[in-house]
């Protein structure tokens, strides 16, 4: 991937977004989105479908579509793509330009002042190398977000987003909080199936002899009426 000239674009993404919001089409274009996002394509668009995954995935069925994007995403970025790539399908899917806006006023005050915070930093962590990385882990995460799991979206689409927000203001800050939240997510994995591991000898002996006194409970229980 290129190293992003912001200078060609010296708005803040917050005004970015609300300049998408204040025009007077009444749908809004994926294709829209990308070419207003400009030379912040991935981290932008990251940021974009993992804040949307936040504030609209726990409608059945939304995750699905708002997922598949980052799947590609993540792709290209583990292939070192230079260009942000997207089917014409893709680019002519639209949402209702008012939803948009009515869901960006809950987002940019938040934005915001991660805005104010944020700065180029630690370039280590937006390297080719990391990038690479983070295109593989964003895949991942993308996956588990096409799942039918209820609630499941939660964890995922806020790392992406972290993710997508590091890269994008190559605040490489903001990347490491978002390894760390993978980290998390892996000892925690770990912990479970260590537990389960060293529990189920004891546990599984247990289940069993339930499964064989159910029948006779049940069958003592009715013989009772």
């Amino acid at each position: 991937m290129p190293d992003y000239d912001y200078q060609s674009d010296t708005r803040p993404f917050s005004r970015v977004l609300e300049d998408i919001g204040a025009k007077d089409d009444p749908k809004l274009y994926l294709g829209e989105l990308v070419n207003a996002f400009g030379e912040r394509g991935f981290g932008a668009l990251m940021l974009f479908f993992g804040l949307m995954n936040v504030a609209i995935g726990i409608i059945p069925g939304t995750t699905t579509i708002l997922g598949a994007p980052l799947l590609l995403m993540g792709l290209q970025l583990t292939i070192r793509q230079d260009q942000l790539w997207l089917p014409r399908w893709a680019l002519k899917r639209s949402i209702d330009r008012e939803a948009y806006r009515s869901g960006l006023e809950s987002v940019l005050p938040r934005l915001r002042k991660v805005e104010r915070l944020s700065r180029p930093r630690l370039s280590i962590m937006t390297s080719e190398v990391s990038e690479v990385l983070i295109g593989i882990v964003t895949f991942l995460l993308a996956f588990i977000l096409i799942l039918p799991i209820w609630g499941g979206n939660l964890i995922p689409a806020l790392i992406i987003a972290t993710f997508g927000f590091g890269l994008m203001q190559r605040d490489g800050l903001a990347i490491v909080i978002a390894w760390s939240a993978v980290g998390l997510i892996c000892v925690a994995g770990l912990v479970v199936w260590l537990a389960w591991t060293w529990v189920s000898p004891f546990l599984l002996p247990v289940w069993e002899w339930a499964q064989g006194l159910l029948p006779n409970a049940w069958a003592w229980f009715t013989g009772l009426f």
